[in-house]
């Protein structure tokens, strides 16, 4: 179904959420047709930042909001569904939008395959009513959905579209891209050179699997490296209990952009902690790349104001290869809590591989390094 017949039919005009890759076309008609922060759309740190403004948007207006999501960012809903939106709370009314990855009998990362199982399940326990749409669903199948929802949500009730792979089109194409000209990879490349033994925590998306390969091509093992392939926004709390607990251990955390926002009260606990052996790098590019490219909002902040104003005892901003070989070897050697924040481009290699180790033996491997 072409995502312009879809919204049409839904007849909403506010949208805040996270971006997805099975949510693609709707993300790029929302930008092409809204742009990003404004009264009309707006990309969330979190998914329950975008439910919060969508109640916000209800109270304002008395009209419903849209609030689109993976289904991974479930669980960042539950709080505010059950404690604010709920006909037995507020009963604010509306629609969620969710990418559906790791949907039972289809092959997925091992990181959607057990939220791809409880997907529904947690809707019909928080009580939302919701239909699965997919590539044989038809404008009347939607239409006649709507009306049913229509009734629910006069009443201050919550539904969901539950979205399969390739089941929204839009033809028109987006070009995400900025001004950097380092790559994530030549980026690790260099933090894998300057850490040697050190263990690294790494957060989801390309920057794991950018990182097992850049092991392989290297002729390295994997166990130094604990790959975050889910949990988004987490790295950084996971190293924070590596570092207290392996104090003479220098302790690297790659982090990207969008997963420092989604939860940055993260940075506050570390600052607060300040581990002395703990270095948080974050790899800003301005978007959500792993999922298409969708902007973040961390191209307009100053992420190293505010570490500092958490309580990091460095922090510093660079954009070049010669700075990064410099900086890395300086950040090593010193005893403090230090972040840094390193501006690169967007993209990828097209080739680029999945993590061929387990989960499981990740945990495992990287347990056995620590002790």
């Amino acid at each position: 179904m072409k995502v312009e017949k879809f919204l049409d039919i839904i007849g909403a005009d506010f949208y805040s959420g996270v971006p997805d890759s099975q949510l693609k076309s709707l993300c790029n008609y929302l930008i092409n047709t809204y742009g990003i922060n404004n009264k009309h759309h707006i990309i969330a740190a979190n998914e329950g930042n975008a439910t919060a403004l969508a109640a916000g948007y209800h109270l304002a207006t008395g009209k419903t909001p849209v609030v689109y999501l993976q289904n991974s960012g479930e669980g960042n809903i539950i709080n505010p569904l059950a404690s604010l939106m709920n006909k037995e709370v507020y009963a604010i009314p509306c629609i969620f939008i969710i990418g559906w990855r790791g949907e039972p009998g289809i092959h997925d990362e091992p990181q959607h395959v057990y939220q791809g199982k409880i997907t529904c399940r947690l809707l019909e326990n928080m009580d939302i009513d919701y239909f699965i749409i997919s590539q044989s669903t038809t404008e009347d199948d939607l239409q006649r959905v709507m009306d049913r929802f229509k009734k629910q949500l006069s009443q201050g009730k919550d539904v969901a579209f539950i979205v399969k792979k390739d089941s929204l089109t839009y033809n028109e194409n987006i070009k995400y891209k900025n001004d950097y000209t380092m790559t994530r990879e030549k980026i690790i490349q260099r933090i894998v050179t300057v850490s040697d033994d050190d263990p690294i925590i790494c957060t989801t998306g390309k920057a794991s699997r950018e990182l097992f390969e850049i092991r392989e091509v290297n002729n390295q093992g994997h166990e130094r490296d604990f790959l975050t392939v889910g949990s988004m926004g987490h790295a950084s709390s996971i190293a924070l209990g590596v570092a207290l607990n392996k104090p003479h251990k220098k302790v690297w955390c790659i982090d990207g952009d969008g997963a420092v926002l989604m939860h940055m009260g993260a940075m506050a606990v570390i600052g607060n902690i300040n581990p002395k052996n703990l270095i948080h790098i974050v790899i800003n590019n301005g978007a959500h790349e792993t999922v298409g490219g969708m902007p973040t909002a961390a191209s307009c902040i100053d992420l190293t104001e505010i570490a500092k104003a958490c309580g990091y005892t460095c922090a510093r901003s660079i954009h070049t290869l010669k700075e990064l070989d410099n900086t890395l070897i300086t950040i090593r050697e010193n005893e403090a809590l230090q972040f840094l924040e390193i501006k690169s481009s967007l993209g990828a290699r097209a080739d680029l591989g999945r993590p061929n180790i387990s989960a499981v033996v990740n945990k495992s491997n990287f347990m056995k390094f620590l002790s």
